[in-house]
């Protein structure tokens, strides 16, 4: 292509509300335009890029088995209705209605229409495994888009979903998926890592995200050193280190006016904050939850969520609902004489002998409050785990870092077949529901997290697998004919031979021709320049710092060479 026809805005500067790399550049390289809020048009070079990442997916789901279809992004609210996701959904489902006042959503994601296809096509267990996917753009109504394509409203997704006759068909098909995206990602030259991950609004039994570690990723990912164990926060748990009770003393009222947060607990009671328990009001579904949990913790909201099933997020209750709880102002809520729906209490609490928890009462606190004797509740893991808590395989200290979600696996199981009633013959000719598995990528999520991973503060720098180009040529002086010819018969020597090839033979200064090279990213720049007076021109990796020669004779052979590596280390 040549960059004197094209359609290549690139940008010295951008606007100052940009918060991470991968935005900036992709604005500044002429990639992508923002057109509203979360809402993106690809360029030229963008959509070149995203093509090549399309294409591994798809050469390595097609090596897997899968099949590409690709379905309607409107889906009638019918079919979300039968799954039972369409009000359960919440606010991000993109809902509209057509003339004939029939509603429709906007698909976030395509388990009930792929249920929809197989319970109409899959008729016997001999049609079965099937893996059917697509490469489609998805629509979520996101309270705050942010990041540029790391969270927006539109995106390119590829979605899969396995049909088997039973868990053990979907095991084989969960790993094969899993080793499939492994494959792919390290192809596009993302480190990615597979982490077990809450299942979310998806469902299933268990899922695995796969993350790509970035100090501007919007999940906390909890690891172990030492054994590897991996879990995105949200679904992590530590080692539970338990005491027997030795001396349970009497349970005291104490007035503590003033006293409202932790801090002030423990410095009035001149105690650890392990001895002292916060108790949390939260609504959600129409209830009150309160949750215990001690005082240097914190509560895993999705946890709490998943526990009690409930279709919305829960949020703190306001102060009205904390005094119909609990009779006393905001900061004095405790378990003894709490009036709420439910009280789950967090497997550490009851393990604390002696604790200081709320009294329920304005201004006072209980002190010696112990588990069975003085209240009872619901226990179980309702905390978030914190770094140097301890690994649950092998108790080591554990790592909290950042990442960027790029991938998800899901073992949905039966959620979906049996809702929407699609079902198979098994050998014996008894009706079966299907048994699903659900695989995600965000395709645009992923060019993007290519960009984070590999730039300098020059401009991209393009793994080869996916640069929109392969070489670029500079024409140093566009008044030279010798030069123009020289890169020209390079231009069609490299073209002729299929590779992507970009001649910048735009009649621009050097300097601005060699700063949009950088920019752009292209791994293998070729400068025609002065050199050519000694048949050599200029070689550079983008990669790399070090330039050279070679003789012009040469290019072809070196630029096919699979031994130069053009890819960023």
């Amino acid at each position: 292509m040549r960059m004197s026809k094209m359609l290549m805005p690139t940008l010295r500067e951008v606007s100052g509300d940009v918060e991470i790399e991968s935005h900036r550049l992709m604005l500044k390289a002429g990639l992508i335009r923002k057109m509203a809020s979360g809402v993106y048009n690809y360029l030229p070079l963008g959509l070149k890029a995203l093509r090549q990442i399309e294409q591994i997916i798809r050469d390595e789901m097609n090596d897997a088995g899968a099949q590409e279809i690709l379905t309607s992004a409107l889906i009638p609210s019918e079919l979300w209705e039968e799954s039972g996701r369409y009000q359960a959904y919440g606010p991000e489902l993109m809902r509209l209605k057509d003339r004939n006042n029939h509603e429709f959503c906007l698909g976030p994601t395509h388990e009930e229409v792929f249920t929809a296809i197989a319970r109409q096509e899959i008729k016997s267990y001999k049609q079965l495994p099937m893996n059917l996917y697509q490469i489609q753009t998805k629509y979520r109504d996101e309270i705050r888009p942010r990041y540029g394509m790391m969270r927006s409203r539109e995106f390119l997704m590829k979605d899969a979903y396995s049909f088997d006759k039973d868990q053990a068909g979907l095991d084989h098909s969960f790993q094969v998926m899993k080793e499939t995206y492994q494959r792919i990602f390290e192809r596009c030259g993302l480190k990615a890592i597979g982490v077990e991950a809450d299942s979310g609004s998806i469902g299933g039994s268990n899922s695995m995200e796969f993350m790509v570690p970035s100090v501007v990723g919007e999940d906390d990912i909890v690891h172990c050193p030492n054994c590897h164990y991996t879990a995105n926060i949200e679904k992590a748990v530590s080692y539970l280190e338990t005491e027997a009770m030795t001396n349970p003393l009497e349970l005291q009222e104490v007035a503590t006016p003033n006293v409202h947060t932790i801090e002030e607990v423990a410095a009035f009671f001149n105690t650890d904050f392990k001895k002292t328990v916060k108790t949390l009001i939260y609504t959600a579904d129409q209830q009150t939850i309160a949750v215990m949990i001690r005082g240097d913790r914190e509560v895993n909201d999705t946890k709490v969520k998943n526990y009690l099933n409930l279709t919305e997020d829960i949020v703190l209750a306001d102060e009205i609902t904390v005094q119909a709880c609990t009779h006393a102002k905001i900061g004095f809520a405790g378990p003894i004489g709490l009036e709420a729906d439910h009280l789950l209490v967090d497997a550490e609490v009851p393990g604390i002998e002696n604790m200081i928890t709320g009294a329920n009462k304005d201004d006072c606190h209980y002190q010696n409050v112990n588990y069975h004797r003085d209240f009872e509740g619901v226990v179980g893991d309702f905390r978030l785990v914190q770094a140097n808590d301890h690994c649950p395989h092998c108790q080591a200290p554990l790592e909290i870092s950042r990442g960027t979600e790029v991938g998800h696996i899901f073992k949905l199981g039966t959620k979906y077949s049996e809702a929407m009633n699609a079902q198979f013959l098994d050998e014996n000719g008894k009706s079966q529901p299907l048994v699903m598995g659900c695989y995600g990528i965000g395709v645009s999520r992923v060019l993007a997290s290519v960009i984070e991973q590999h730039h300098d503060d020059k401009g991209i720098i393009w793994p080869k697998s996916v640069a929109p180009y392969q070489v670029t040529i500079l024409i140093m002086n566009m008044k030279d004919e010798q030069q123009i010819k020289t890169a020209e018969s390079l231009y069609a020597q490299l073209k002729k031979a299929h590779a992507e090839v970009l001649l910048d033979d735009r009649n621009e200064r050097a300097g601005v021709k060699f700063n949009d090279a950088d920019l752009l990213g292209i791994p293998l720049r070729i400068t025609v320049g002065k050199s050519i007076a000694e048949h050599q021109v200029e070689i550079k990796a983008r990669h790399e710092q070090d330039t050279h020669y070679i003789d012009i004779d040469d290019v072809l052979h070196y630029c096919l060479n699979d031994e130069n590596d053009m890819s960023a280390a």
